[in-house]
């Protein structure tokens, strides 16, 4: 045991001498190491194998090695790198990663990129909304300005993560706005009882729940929406309608009222499950559609269940509550348009129907309700629904999404118009079925007059719209004629079981109607009317009537979008009407050249001699709005003559390039720069006076006039005195004008005596309108023969002591 014990230290010795001897070889000088191995190389090379024929050898042995293990270090990487990317990309799940470095980012570039950008698109959806959707409470409701402050939302500020929702990926982050910077105004005028003017300000809006981020149809769009109803809060402001100051009243309720609205408006379009696309296209090709044309086919629905079998736990689908056979209609809705299939009956019924309906905008939501009849084969009773959403892409393609099975995501994906997509969807109830539906997307229509299915025709521009004003009608100076041809399959009256229809056309404040076709369904019109072209996208409205002693019934009604159609073409389409669940009106609509318009810009130029005053610009001008712009016109006022010019919105160097003509009195010419205020008054930026009794006939002087009253601001004017020569005009021209206003008064007193026969008070206050506008055009006429008159007298004047003094002998001279 002993000597056991010490084997160890006895090792250690030797390990130590080892190491000693070692050190003092290392110590030695090596020149007695290096002469025998130089010795023995130097005989190796001499006898054996020369230098030149191994070393190279050695050396691409060695390197081959090196490139060998290069190459295999370069293999490994990349299978280490596609086998995390293959487990990236089949991981359900990912850790939570902080998202710091993307709202540093997203703070950078939201000042200048994102604000500016989702503030337009804001402003002209709400103001588009506002235009066709307004409160019966309220006459006329503006949105003056809409800013989203310099304050972003933040995105993911407890990390983002990947989850797995069913068989698909999920992008989960946080989302949260909380910003007192935001500015949304609106003035709105009441009707009675509540008369009067406010200004409405949302300037503090908090917004906080959780996104999730859908990727489907392989990266070419991104479902989005909130997890759960999001934490809303709104901080709302009134003032009075003629102050200039911001509002600052608070109205208790008002704010709870808000709240509750958009987060029911969230609710419904962004809260799980139902989602909101965001498109991804390859390519833009810049079109702006205004309305479409879907065709929707209604194919078949399986395993559908009655409300007292899913109550009662049978599993029977075949019998409904009254113990007869399922009998069941599916009705389908875009917007306010309606349609119902037939009769359908059993679990597994099929109705193949096709319905044409009218999507305004690019996007909506096409509803499917399932009703059953009831016992009594009178009523229908609501069973359940489903929805699919669509989307006009930038590619001119379309896409189609809806919910599936297990709050899944059904999509497809259309890429062209006139190409046919099938759907599958399970309705939103548990256990209550399956509709199949044929979708097809017939044609797309742009704001340029182009269609997705034909050539572009020739893009007029379009008018931009005014402020959030649809009662600030400006005219653009055409003409458009609108003629209702026909209509078929309309509703007919309950109460009667008898269809008297008649139509109203609304455009702007004209309100036009057809004649009554009685005991019809699908009558004959092809009455026309012709009314101003007004600016700003105006739609044209109709509404379908049917006639009764006490009072009429409305059997429809539908929006018309103008957009697109050029002078010398037009459009004749059938029109579905919303609201009922048949009937379509066929139309025909056209623009032409406004010769009433071209004939009061002649007749101001027949005067003897007038003044042409050509407003072009204005620079350096003040800002009188708070979002440091002004929206400026110019107001002429040239003796007790006031004309003005056009509006140029948002801007301090604004462009009219606008001609005005005066008839040369000699008056003082003044211009009142003014900031345009919907509601309010207009705000005076400005006001100077233009000098031009001094200028020659026929001299044009071009200049800049400093605006007198404001720190700044100049106008850029062009005056000139003119004195034309008299026009000859054809006698018969006259004389037909002449003729033409005598048989346009005979004609509308005719349609007086018989609309008040008829007793229609829409049809009369037109007739009244057309007789003072016929009275206005005479009057100008009478007020052209008289320039013409006076000018012909003294040409004649002149004419009579030129002949007198040429003809007339010198007097004798006496000396």
């Amino acid at each position: 045991m002993a000597k056991k014990r010490h084997r160890p230290l006895i090792k250690a010795k030797e390990a130590i001498s080892l190491i000693n001897q070692v050190m003092v070889m290392y110590d030695r000088p090596l020149l007695p190491f290096l002469i025998p191995l130089f010795l023995f190389a130097w005989a190796l090379e001499r006898w054996l194998l020369p230098f030149s024929n191994w070393v190279p050898l050695a050396a691409a042995v060695w390197a081959t090695i090196l490139y060998g293990r290069f190459q295999r270090r370069i293999l490994i990487d990349d299978l280490n790198s596609k086998w995390e990317r293959l487990v990236l990309f089949t991981a359900p799940t990912t850790p939570i990663e902080p998202c710091t470095w993307t709202n540093k980012l997203f703070m950078e570039i939201w000042p200048n990129y994102f604000e500016p950008k989702l503030s337009r698109s804001l402003f002209s959806t709400v103001e588009r909304r506002l235009k066709n959707k307004r409160p019966k409470l309220i006459e006329k409701i503006e949105l003056q300005e809409l800013t989203l402050g310099s304050c972003p939302p933040s995105l993911g500020q407890n990390g983002v993560h990947w989850i797995t929702a069913g068989d698909q990926p999920v992008l989960r982050m946080g989302f949260g706005w909380d910003t007192n910077e935001m500015s949304v105004m609106f003035s709105a005028k009441f009707g009675k009882p509540l008369v009067g003017t406010a200004r409405i300000v949302i300037n503090s809006v908090h917004i906080k729940g959780d996104l999730l981020l859908r990727p489907i149809l392989d990266g070419q769009a991104v479902l989005y929406s909130f997890e759960s109803a999001p934490e809303v809060r709104i901080n709302v402001a009134f003032g009075g309608g003629n102050g200039q100051s911001l509002p600052s009243t608070e109205f208790p309720g008002v704010s709870s009222w808000l709240v509750k609205l958009l987060s029911e408006t969230i609710a419904k379009l962004m809260v799980e499950p139902r989602r909101l696309c965001f498109t991804l296209p390859p390519v833009n090709l810049r079109k702006k559609p205004v309305s479409g044309t879907v065709s929707v086919t209604i194919k078949t629905a399986t395993d559908l269940r009655s409300n007292n079998t899913r109550s009662n736990g049978n599993e029977s689908p075949l019998k409904s509550s009254s113990g007869t056979h399922l009998q069941t209609v599916v009705e389908v809705e875009i917007g306010e348009l309606m349609r119902k299939t037939s009769m359908g009956e059993g679990p597994d019924p099929t109705w193949n129907s096709t319905f044409n309906m009218v999507l305004h905008g690019e996007s909506g939501s096409i509803k499917f309700t399932l009703y059953e009849l009831d016992s009594a084969g009178v009523k229908f009773n609501y069973l359940t629904r489903c929805d699919i959403m669509m989307k006009y892409v930038e590619d001119d393609s379309t896409i189609f999404w809806g919910i599936g099975n297990n709050a899944g995501v059904v999509a497809r994906h259309a890429e062209e118009a006139g190409k046919a997509v099938e759907m599958v969807l399970p309705f939103e109830d548990d256990n209550m079925g399956e509709l199949a539906v044929r979708l097809v997307v017939k044609e797309w229509q742009y704001s340029d007059g182009s269609t997705s299915v034909n050539n572009p025709v020739v893009a007029r521009p379009v008018h931009p719209s005014i402020l959030g004003s649809p009662s600030d009608h400006t005219r653009t100076g055409r003409r458009l004629k609108v003629t209702v041809v026909e209509g078929r399959n309309l509703a007919i009256k309950e109460k009667s079981g008898r269809c008297d229809p008649y139509v109203k056309i609304h455009y702007g404040k004209a309100v036009y109607r057809t004649k009554v076709q009685s005991h019809t369904v699908n009558p004959v019109w092809n009455h026309s009317f012709e009314l101003d072209e007004i600016a700003g996208g105006e739609y044209l409205k109709i509404k379908c009537f049917n006639s009764d002693r006490f009072s009429d019934d409305s059997i429809g009604s539908a929006l018309v979008a103008l957009d697109g159609i050029v002078e010398g073409t037009g459009r004749d389409v059938w029109v579905p009407l919303e609201k009922v669940n048949s009937g379509e009106i066929r139309l025909k609509v056209e623009f032409m050249k406004n010769e009433e318009a071209d004939a009061k810009w002649s007749g101001a130029r027949c005067g003897n001699r007038w003044v042409e005053l050509v407003i072009i610009e204005a620079k350096d001008l003040v800002a009188a709005d708070i979002s440091g712009t002004s929206d400026p016109f110019v107001r002429v006022q040239y003796g007790n003559t006031k004309k003005q010019t056009k509006v140029v919105h948002k801007t301090l160097n604004p462009y009219w390039n606008q001609t005005l003509l005066f008839p040369d009195t000699g008056s003082k010419l003044a211009l009142y720069v003014k900031d345009h205020n919907a509601v309010l008054p207009a705000v005076s930026i400005g006001h100077c006076i233009v000098e031009y009794d001094k200028l020659l006939l026929n001299q044009t002087s071009d200049r800049w006039i400093p605006l007198q009253g404001v720190k700044s601001g100049q106008i850029h004017v062009q005056i000139t005195r003119r004195s034309p020569e008299l026009e000859k005009k054809p006698e018969h021209e006259s004389t037909t004008k002449a003729h033409m206003f005598s048989n346009q008064m005979r004609g509308v007193l005719k349609k007086l005596k018989g609309l008040v026969e008829e007793g229609d008070l829409d049809a009369l206050s037109n007739a009244l309108n057309e007789i003072e506008s016929a009275e206005d055009a005479q009057e100008e006429y009478m007020d052209q023969l008289e320039r013409e008159r006076s000018l012909l007298i003294s040409k004649i004047g002149e004419l009579d002591h030129e002949i007198n003094r040429t003809s007339s002998a010198p007097a004798r001279l006496h000396f």
